[in-house]
């Protein structure tokens, strides 16, 4: 029978259940990373096991989210994590190293294994080959412990390439275009395996980009064929020795097909405030911008950044623009530094910063107020740059670095220059020196505890009934950001109670002072909301803090995976409308019931919702494997691994 490159992988690594695409399957991870703002609660969660050492072939610590030292916390858990990962048997990655995916790519990531990692953005390994998954810490924390990853078998979509790009066009556009075909939702469930003559022309960068931002279309992953492009990759790295060759049977089938004509691809642009919101940039052309920031693990590779400096050299950053620039990786800088493209960007008047995430998860650089900011990052949610009132737009490389010369938004194929030339170099410069490896005595090292570090709470079991109130109902397409946010706020990330003091706060800032009462009253807090809840992030304090503040249910139209995993893991209950005008039917401060919840989870019945303030009953669903309706009946994943070993079979 012909395989997809998804299954070959997958099958492979099954520990649990069949490849049948709907059904539930546990596979083994070879690999994981985490990044700072999640990865403290990871290794919390792994140390509440009670395990020695991890049982994956490999794991990365990364720090590149909280890497601006305001207040003692963020340094406090880099040094946790630091010795964490020295005891437990797990590479670290120092702040300034790079972006964790960036650098897993370069250095870490092998074709034909399984990566599971604590940012959604790690789909990123997809262009090397990888099935590479983002999700919440504790299930990170679990697949370090050797545990499975459970997942829905994946439908596999087949994105066939053709032709290749042109001039002025980059991959960010291919993946722009995608997106702009498949918008943000809907898409739970899927695989894109990118195939087709098209792939050849593309570089292993070039792939990853693509990879890295399907996750903005909600997918499970991405994934590029391992070829004689990867096996070139990996051999400048000095890592030749990790190729292997992946690739689809000729006659395999697939859930769908879609068709994409690299040769018809202009310059495109994602508009606010969502990453499918795609236009021609053609249509935008004269809006004066304010800000360009070119960096992100999207778009700060060295062919990015070469890019942008061979077609900014000798020019000068126009007055009304400020231009920001973030290397993905040391290893970029230091190309860049040795070949004098750095010295070409310094020149023209960018400012440098760090190589780390920075302004895409809005802890640095804010722009202006009302500001116009062009972005290579992948998301522009509402506030998420930290300023509430600005447009971010969404653009490759080249179209960035046209706007710093123009001032405005400008098609770059208008600029009349001649397009850089730029090649991936044979050999990259290796210095591994800012990853440590971890202790050959891990006895000889004492994990350090700052006081912005807790443990991870505890929930208890599932109540009997739901009995609460709907303490915010919200519209569709809310993002994690929208839920916790990040920037300035996620240096409490190791600290739940002070973090959950921030719970929707973009959205509705009086939300933790309603649901403290809520909960100090005895009562259940309840959210409700639209389609897509959870876009975004995988960050699993999305969940874990609403659990904190006494939240057993979200009813929504409909879960994105990563957001609507990490509800269960924390033991609140993923509802949809079994006929979404119920929605309509319900109005923030209702008080609802949802009798015998316990008992009908676990017999897998149909609940009915009663709102008591309006006398309307309705039907909700949920779509649950008997693991899942176990780990809600313990009160989340913890104390199911607990009532495991205390009680195994």
């Amino acid at each position: 029978m012909a395989k997809t490159m998804t299954q070959k992988i997958l099958e492979r690594h099954l520990i649990t259940g069949e490849y049948r695409p709907g059904s539930e399957i546990g596979i083994h991870i070879d690999q994981t990373l985490t990044q700072d703002a999640t990865g403290t609660m990871a290794y919390l969660q792994f140390e509440a096991m009670g395990l020695n050492r991890i049982r994956t072939d490999h794991s990365v610590s990364f720090v590149d989210h909280n890497t601006i030292q305001i207040g003692f916390e963020n340094a406090d858990d880099h040094k946790y994590l630091q010795t964490v990962a020295a005891k437990f048997g797990i590479y670290y990655s120092r702040a300034g190293n790079g972006i964790c995916h960036q650098v897993h790519l370069e250095r870490f990531g092998r074709p034909g294994t399984t990566l599971l990692g604590s940012d959604s953005h790690t789909p990123t390994g997809g262009g090397i080959g990888q099935i590479a998954i983002g999700a919440g810490g504790l299930d990170v924390a679990l697949a370090m412990a050797g545990e499975p990853f459970y997942l829905t078998c994946p439908d596999v979509i087949q994105i066939n390439l053709t032709g290749e790009l042109r001039s002025w066009v980059s991959a960010k556009d291919v993946i722009l275009k995608v997106l702009q075909i498949f918008s943000t939702k809907g898409n739970v469930g899927y695989v894109f395996e990118y195939s087709g003559p098209g792939v050849k022309t593309l570089t292993v960068p070039e792939r990853a980009t693509i990879a890295n931002m399907g996750a903005e279309c909600g997918v499970t992953t991405s994934i590029f064929p391992s070829d004689e492009e990867t096996r070139r990759f990996l051999k400048s790295q000095a890592r030749e020795g990790d190729w292997r060759k992946i690739a689809a049977d000729p006659d395999a089938g697939y859930f769908k097909v879609v068709n994409i004509n690299l040769s018809e691809l202009v310059p495109l642009v994602a508009t606010p405030h969502s990453p499918g919101n795609v236009s021609r940039v053609k249509d935008f052309e004269g809006m004066e911008v304010n800000q360009v920031c070119v960096g992100s693990c999207t778009n700060s590779s060295y062919m990015d950044l070469m890019m942008v400096a061979k077609i900014l050299k000798d020019k000068k950053v126009h007055p009304g623009v400020s231009f920001i620039l973030a290397p993905g990786s040391r290893q970029v800088v230091d190309m860049l530094a040795r070949n004098g493209a750095l010295a070409d960007l310094i020149e023209t008047g960018v400012r440098l910063e760090e190589n780390a995430c920075g302004f895409c998860i809005g802890n640095s650089q804010s722009p202006q107020n009302e500001a116009i900011s062009l972005r290579t990052s992948n998301r522009n949610f509402p506030g998420r740059s930290g300023t509430k009132s600005a447009g971010v737009y969404l653009v490759s490389p080249e179209t960035a670095a046209a706007a710093v010369i123009t001032g405005k938004i400008t098609d770059p194929r208008d600029l009349g220059i001649p397009y850089p030339d730029i090649t991936l170099p044979e050999k990259f410069i290796i210095d591994d020196s800012m990853i440590l490896p971890p202790s050959d005595d891990p006895n000889s090292i004492e994990i350090y505890r700052g006081p912005n570090i807790g443990e991870p709470p505890g929930n208890e079991v599932l109540p009997e009934k739901v009995s609460g109130i709907v303490t915010i109902k919200m519209g569709d397409n809310i993002t994690t950001d929208h839920i916790i946010p990040a920037g300035p706020r996620m240096k409490y990330r190791s600290n739940i109670p002070r973090y959950s003091e921030f719970l929707f706060e973009i959205v509705d800032p009086g939300f933790f002072d309603r649901a403290r009462e809520i909960k100090n009253s005895g009562r259940h807090n309840i959210i409700v909301s639209g389609l897509s809840y959870g876009q975004g992030s995988s960050r699993e304090h999305a969940a874990l803090c609403p659990m904190y503040v006494g939240v057993k249910t979200v009813i929504a139209k409909s879960f994105e995976r990563i957001h609507a995993a990490n509800l269960i893991n924390f033991g609140i209950v993923p509802l949809t409308f079994k006929n979404e005008a119920d929605y309509d039917m319900i109005n923030q401060g209702d008080s609802l019931e949802i009798p015998d919840i316990r008992d009908k989870i676990s017999m897998g019945e149909t609940l009915i919702v009663k709102n008591n303030s309006s006398g309307v009953n309705f039907e909700v669903s949920y779509n649950l494997s008997h693991r899942a309706r176990d780990i809600l009946l313990a009160g989340g994943m913890l104390s199911y691994i607990r009532n495991k070993k205390n009680n195994p079979e």
